[in-house]
């Protein structure tokens, strides 16, 4: 299980959310995609504040945490009804 990365950031700054999660921090891009398919992901800092992004990459609503690392794996266990 991946924790978000507590991150401070500015209000109107541009960021890159590290999409392949080989960069230093596993959440700002620092060019560690380079030679693979993956792209960052651009955003803008809607307000001036520490915020958790997302290290698991499952999140619903990235670069930010939504708890997705937390959520359990819903099973299919339906071959076990035959």
């Amino acid at each position: 299980m991946k924790f978000p990365v507590r991150t401070y950031l500015e209000k109107g700054k541009t960021y890159y959310f590290c999409t392949c999660g080989n960069s230093a921090d596993g959440v700002l891009c620092d060019g560690s995609h380079k030679g693979t398919d993956y792209e960052p992901k651009e955003f803008i800092a809607t307000r001036q504040a520490e915020m958790h992004l997302c290290l698991c990459k499952k999140s619903t609503c990235t670069p930010y945490c939504d708890g997705a690392h937390a959520k359990r794996e819903q099973l299919d266990l339906d071959f076990l009804l035959d």
